[in-house]
């Protein structure tokens, strides 16, 4: 197949494009910049640098690898993953600072990609939904979240992020009735793993406990913002990518979750990640920080009920990966204790 990856330059995008590659599928990526951490001949045949907020951009991009006629419908893109957005972890999406950002920027691609996947026809696209779009009401015990698919309304998301997010879930089943597009979306529930974001500001939690155990030195403490009772569920990338692509391989055409039922609170994963290090430390729940709803956990008995399949890797063997790889970074950094990235 022909498959075009936005936003692959991303940590998603590009993992998800080296496992399509490696199927033996021609892949076209675009975004805004290059992996940090994979060459571009690991995850794609072309890589296109364009900012997708222009129309005459998605126009141009959205063409088939043949370069064929608009009018000419057979030859068009196979599948088009739309994974772009103006996305971060929670300093970024919970500080109120990028709120405007966050919502032009990310609508405008999805106005966009919906308008030229019709007007080019697109076999069949996949858009990156988020576990931000449930309503924060359901998620303040931390014990006991509603994640479940169709508590999605009446909406109410936590953020910004969340509500562009189920806009754009619209815009996309707006062009399914009115237009027949082909769509697939899945809400992702905290995807994590080696090779993505993990300082300066726009990583996810588990990666930002794995960078603090790894530079803290043994028998120090580690930062952990809030009081580290919240909850939350992860799901390793490689499990990610394994929904996405069964999903668009399925006849299903609901909204899904895509993430872990394995719940954990903040302060307990971060105990998971000191003793994979062998450390021995101690945690400072701060107050003051960005930290989103209290619970948050993934629902997973649509999916399983569509696909006949859900995530199934346990929690400690996804971080175990994760903290290796971070630990590697911090090492080759040579990040000093207590300093910050550059």
């Amino acid at each position: 197949m022909n498959i075009l990856i936005l936003g692959g330059g991303g940590f998603i995008g590009a993992h998800l494009a080296k496992r399509l590659k490696s199927e033996g599928h021609w892949i076209r990526i675009v975004d805004l910049k290059r992996n940090e951490y994979f060459a571009d001949a690991e995850i794609c045949h072309e890589f296109i640098q364009a900012d997708l907020r222009d129309p005459a951009v998605v126009a141009r991009v959205m063409f088939s690898p043949t370069q064929c006629s608009v009018k000419d419908k057979d030859n068009s893109f196979d599948w088009v993953i739309q994974t772009a957005a103006d996305m971060g972890g929670a300093l970024y999406i919970f500080s109120g600072e990028n709120d405007a950002n966050v919502m032009h920027n990310s609508a405008l691609i999805n106005i966009n990609v919906s308008f030229e996947a019709v007007r080019l026809g697109i076999k069949r696209l996949f858009y990156s939904s988020s576990a931000c779009i449930y309503p924060a009401y359901n998620q303040e015990d931390p014990d006991n979240p509603n994640c479940e698919e169709r508590s999605a309304y009446p909406a109410a998301p936590d953020s910004e992020y969340g509500w562009e997010k189920l806009f754009s879930e619209r815009i996309f089943k707006a062009f399914e009735r009115n237009y027949g597009l082909d769509v697939r979306i899945a809400r992702f529930h905290n995807i994590m793993g080696e090779k993505g974001t993990w300082y300066g500001g726009k990583e996810k939690a588990p990666a930002a406990i794995c960078r603090k155990v790894a530079e803290a030195p043994d028998g120090g403490s580690i930062e952990v913002w809030g009081d580290g009772q919240q909850t939350r569920s992860f799901l390793h990338v490689d499990e990610c990518c394994e929904g996405i692509i069964r999903l668009m391989r399925s006849d299903c055409k609901e909204i899904v979750n895509i993430g872990s039922e394995e719940m954990i609170s903040i302060n307990d994963l971060t105990k998971m990640v000191i003793k994979i290090s062998g450390k021995n430390l101690t945690i400072n729940n701060v107050s003051g920080k960005p930290v989103g709803v209290r619970g948050r956990n993934s629902h997973n008995a649509l999916i399983q009920k569509e696909l006949g399949w859900s995530p199934s890797l346990p929690l400690e063997q996804g971080v175990t990966k994760l903290y290796k790889w971070v630990n590697e970074q911090v090492k080759a950094n040579i990040i000093n204790f207590g300093q910050s990235h550059p």
